[in-house]
């Protein structure tokens, strides 16, 4: 549910990379869901509606739901029919206002060229696959080798970068260790770390034992969460770390953007949302709407940091105001709640 609000949040000033154009159009702080004023990006859609992200998102979802886990037939089967025929590969077009650099590809070789799935993914360096696997994640947050297995083949059905596979996977690990109910703060990648070395998170360790080789063959990329390295599973604590120090102080908070940076790469939008997390553990609003006015690419920021956050906060710590104002939120809530009883059986 965080992840669907930090998106909507995000619908009317999405991609301001001048702050005072969005200051001029939308006030010093957005405290809430806005209309996307005319000839912008999602031009048209309302205040609380989902971009093309949070449809996805919601795609994703209820297959896991309908499926009772990640089916990759009927995830690709819901794309195929649900999806795919809404857009026709031009960015300023399809459900949710904006089509992706990384969707448009995959619509590309899918449709025009007839590709099989599998055969779909491009080099886009952006975190549109990390925003809609949230919901595997939240599904395996118990069982860390099927989250990093699901989430990783996911993922290249639209991207198939190394440095984008690793670090979206490395999210999904920090997400599922929320859920799961541990803090995002400095001890979060010795966690992870545990967890590599004893098998369960199967991503690629640089030295095993006593600094000795690792094991031939594990640094195969990319299968089943196997990376050239462990890097993206490290950041996270240093991130925290840093976001609770009293010596580093970013000033407001949603100058994070300005510090990580404002664009759609994945290397300045985790970070961010890790920062957020990291610093408002229990403060789902004041997290998402720092993510929100930090301009730029503010939307993914805002997923991404929603889905910790709500992690962190639980559903008592979302301001009810922000379900109220969210389309369909009746109905997301349940799917959220169908697949949390899921999580429990697992």
């Amino acid at each position: 549910m965080g992840a669907f609000i930090g998106d909507a949040l995000a619908l009317g000033p999405h991609w301001y990379y001048d702050l005072a154009e969005q200051h001029r159009d939308y006030g010093e702080w957005i405290t809430g869901y806005t209309d996307p004023l005319p000839g912008r990006y999602h031009a048209g859609l309302k205040a609380g509606q989902s971009s093309q992200a949070g449809i996805l998102l919601q795609l994703t979802l209820r297959s896991l739901v309908t499926q009772g886990g990640y089916d990759e037939s009927d995830f690709c089967r819901r794309m195929d029919e649900d999806f795919l025929p809404l857009i026709d590969g031009v960015p300023m077009s399809g459900p949710g206002g904006y089509t992706s650099q990384s969707i448009r590809e995959l619509w590309r070789r899918r449709v025009l060229e007839g590709k099989p799935w599998g055969q779909t993914g491009g080099n886009a360096d952006t975190t549109e696959a990390a925003e809609r696997i949230i919901a595997i994640a939240v599904r395996y947050a118990l069982a860390p080798k099927m989250l990093a297995s699901a989430v990783t083949r996911n993922i290249v059905l639209s991207q198939t970068d190394g440095t984008v596979l690793a670090m979206s996977t490395a999210f999904a690990a920090v997400l599922g260790m929320l859920v799961e109910g541990h803090n995002l703060d400095e001890d979060i990648s010795h966690k992870l770390m545990a967890r590599v070395k004893s098998g369960e998170l199967p991503f690629h360790a640089v030295t095993s034992g006593k600094l000795q080789a690792p094991l031939a063959g594990l640094a195969d990329a990319p299968v089943a969460g196997h990376f050239p390295s462990p890097d993206a599973l490290l950041g996270p604590a240093n991130i925290a770390r840093a976001a609770r120090d009293p010596d580093i102080r970013i000033e407001p908070a949603w100058k994070v953007s300005l510090v990580y940076g404002m664009p759609c790469a994945v290397y300045h939008q985790f970070p961010a949302a890790y920062y957020l997390a990291a610093r408002y553990p229990l403060d789902f609003k004041s997290a998402v709407l720092h993510a929100v006015n930090g301009g730029g690419q503010n939307q993914a920021r805002a997923i991404l940091t929603g889905a910790l956050a709500g992690a962190s906060a639980g559903l008592s710590g979302i301001p009810q105001r922000l379900l109220d104002g969210l389309e369909n939120s009746t109905e997301l809530l349940q799917l959220a709640k169908t697949l949390a009883a899921q999580v429990e059986l697992s």
